[in-house]
């Protein structure tokens, strides 16, 4: 069975634990994770930068995919937001409580 991730990347872990939250309340995802101590380096309007960030992944089904993305859009922190998709098979049972889990 598929299922879908989308990931992103915030600097605070607040921002992360909101992103988290919201996806859960709105049941647009099953599970998130989220990763710290990973470091960026990215060149932004012309300027290389550096910065401390958190990964958030977050678990889904093809079908609440949008809503998912669209509440991230809406709530996240960045003005060019992350946000990148991840398909592929999952073991069955996995894939079945995802997609309860996002069912309303």
């Amino acid at each position: 069975m598929q299922i879908s991730i989308l990931l992103t990347t915030v600097a605070k872990k607040s921002d992360a634990r909101r992103l988290a939250t919201a996806s859960l309340q709105h049941r647009s995802a099953a599970c998130i994770q989220i990763i710290s101590g990973i470091e960026s380096h990215f060149v932004w309007k012309g300027k290389k930068s550096t910065c401390r960030e958190f990964i958030v992944l977050a678990k889904t089904t093809t079908h609440k995919l949008k809503s998912l993305e669209t509440l991230w859009k809406k709530i996240h922190p960045y003005d060019c937001p992350e946000l990148i998709t991840l398909s592929g098979r999952a073991a069955t049972s996995y894939a079945r409580w995802v997609q309860a889990s996002v069912s309303s």
